[in-house]
């Protein structure tokens, strides 16, 4: 999906602005280089948007989570031992997320619940997702490619 010049953090933004959820959007960006259908990503991401429906965890943090799972995780990833090097990612991307958004939360961040239909409305009416949650994406997008870069790349070795 990617463009020639297009980062993964533009790659995710413009997904999102086309209609994709923030989860999908963030998936997406690095499904290539994963190794991962986009058709499959973009199924496998559908269930995590708007804080998996039930005001949880913020979508986009969930989808930089199964990028740092697939880019990150080794083969003995089913040993807590495996899954310490994911696991320190995952504490770190949220760290910083929450530094830069003020919540890892879908409420905090968009300041609504959009489980209700007037927090619907009101996201909709207001802009929410353009001026709430296109920023989320882009932070989640901008700190994964960061904690990426750090750890070795973005693309798997095996």
């Amino acid at each position: 999906m990617k463009g020639n010049d297009m980062t993964p953090p533009d790659e995710a933004t413009e997904l999102f602005r086309r209609g994709h959820a923030c989860s999908q959007a963030l998936l997406l960006a690095w499904a290539i280089d994963q190794r991962l259908d986009a058709g499959q990503a973009a199924r496998l991401a559908a269930g995590f948007a708007a804080g998996m429906r039930v005001g949880g965890v913020c979508g986009a943090a969930t989808g930089a989570f199964m990028v740092l799972g697939l880019a990150l995780g080794r083969e003995d990833c089913v040993t807590r031992e495996g899954r310490g090097v994911v696991a320190a990612a995952v504490q770190t991307f949220a760290e910083r997320f929450r530094e830069r958004m003020g919540s890892l939360d879908c409420p905090g961040i968009i300041g609504c619940d959009l489980r209700t239909p007037e927090g619907m409305a009101l996201a909709r009416e207001q802009g929410l997702f353009e001026t709430r949650c296109v920023p989320a994406v882009r932070a989640a997008a901008e700190i994964l490619e960061g904690i990426l870069a750090a750890n070795g790349g973005s693309r798997l070795t095996g």
